[in-house]
């Protein structure tokens, strides 16, 4: 090869060498350039991508509010119905519906003489318990006692007035039944004072100075009240155990019903304590009214009903409240021959405890419980005696003639 040619040849590789360098430069040129702008766009991407998940959780934020706002107001409406439904179903109203028409208006006309001696006739109002569907209607004794036979009247809650008798009374129990010619009444239920509590609704229905069907309201303010002063007799004293409320009672409350919050007759009103009496004024409710317990007042008119007269049962001694003031109970006075107590090895000096595993604090206490149960009964008595207990049980028995006299 010549000079010219090898000059030739080396100015084509020269050539195509810078060719192939510009190439290769044109391609990082633009793998540089395709680099930046990704760079960008992913930057772009990572910007905006924050920016619709917030969008995104504002949204469910929102769509969960507005499910809470559905809710709160779903609740609010359930919240105003069972407020609307308290205020609609009001205890009182309820028993009220319930006893009303088991209570009667009692009128009655008694014999009374004025200044000179003249003899008249005066009307008195008191209330009832329609004991029995058939007619018999529980009151009070005092309501009825002094009362012509045949001027008793009974007005029923419908208004309608029918014509009474007397079948029968025990006095010292201020218990009384009278009996209607009429069929198909509603019979009052009764539950008894062991399944009351002190705080119960108490709710009074009578006719207080000849109101009808006036409905009181309180709460049982005590249990198993005495009040001795206000009871006859000095060897049996059965108006006892009675229930305290501060429901409002009345002259001529007398007879009518103390309910539970049940519709359930619990007492039947009997006395009042006001002020007034001490000044020999007509006593007013101030909150202290009494009931004789529905236990005593049923089992007293079952026993009218069934023999005429009520079988108060006995066990047969003279009784005391104990003066040990480590064993309380009824201190036995005196144990009367050939009657339950003795027969069951009761002694003098003996202190009764309990009856039935009821514990006895006084000799109320044992009345109380011996009345709920009739003749040829038993019952349990825990005694104590020179430092020991145990239990015998004692028959009832019915009051012989001159009993306790």
């Amino acid at each position: 090869m010549n000079d010219n040619n090898y000059i030739k040849y080396n100015r084509s590789s020269n050539f195509l060498r810078g060719c192939l360098i510009v190439l290769i430069a044109i391609s990082i040129l633009i793998i540089g350039v395709g680099a930046i702008f990704g760079t960008v766009y992913l930057r772009k991407l990572q910007i905006t991508s924050p920016t619709e998940e917030r969008i995104e959780k504002t949204a469910e934020k929102q769509e969960t509010i507005k499910e809470k706002e559905i809710t709160k107001e779903e609740t609010s409406k359930e919240q105003e119905i069972v407020k609307s439904e308290a205020m609609l179903v009001n205890p009182v109203t309820e028993v009220a519906k319930k006893v009303q028409p088991s209570v009667v208006n009692i009128t009655v006309e008694v014999i009374e003489y004025d200044i000179f001696g003249r003899e008249g006739l005066v009307p008195a109002v008191g209330s009832g318990v329609i004991f029995s569907e058939d007619g018999y209607i529980l009151t009070n004794a005092h309501v009825v006692e002094e009362a012509e036979k045949e001027n008793i009247k009974v007005t029923f809650f419908d208004g309608k007035t029918e014509k009474a008798k007397l079948v029968g009374m025990e006095p010292r129990a201020d218990i009384a039944v009278i009996k209607v010619d009429k069929k198909n009444l509603k019979a009052a239920e009764f539950i008894s004072v062991r399944d009351i509590e002190v705080g119960d609704l108490a709710v009074a229905i009578g006719s207080p100075f000849g109101f009808q069907q006036t409905v009181t309201s309180g709460i049982v303010s005590a249990l198993g009240r005495e009040i001795p002063q206000l009871i006859g007799g000095e060897e049996y004293k059965v108006v006892v155990d009675l229930i305290q409320t501060d429901a409002a009672i009345n002259m001529g409350n007398s007879g009518g019903a103390l309910a539970n919050i049940e519709g359930k007759v619990m007492g039947i009103n009997t006395l009042i304590i006001s002020p007034n009496q001490m000044y020999g004024l007509m006593p007013t409710s101030v909150g202290l009214g009494f009931a004789i317990p529905s236990d005593i007042a049923t089992n007293i008119a079952n026993q009218i009903i069934k023999y005429g007269k009520s079988r108060i049962p006995i066990i047969g001694i003279k009784m005391g409240d104990s003066t040990d003031p480590d064993v309380p109970g009824v201190f036995v006075v005196q144990v009367f021959e050939d009657l339950p107590a003795e027969k069951a090895g009761i002694k003098v000096g003996d202190i009764i405890t309990k009856c039935n595993n009821i514990v006895l604090r006084t000799q109320l206490d044992l009345i109380a419980e011996i009345v709920k149960y009739n003749v040829g009964d038993k019952v349990e008595l825990e005694i104590y005696r020179y430092g020991k207990k145990f239990t015998t049980k004692v028959e009832l028995v019915d009051a012989p003639p001159g009993y306790g006299r």
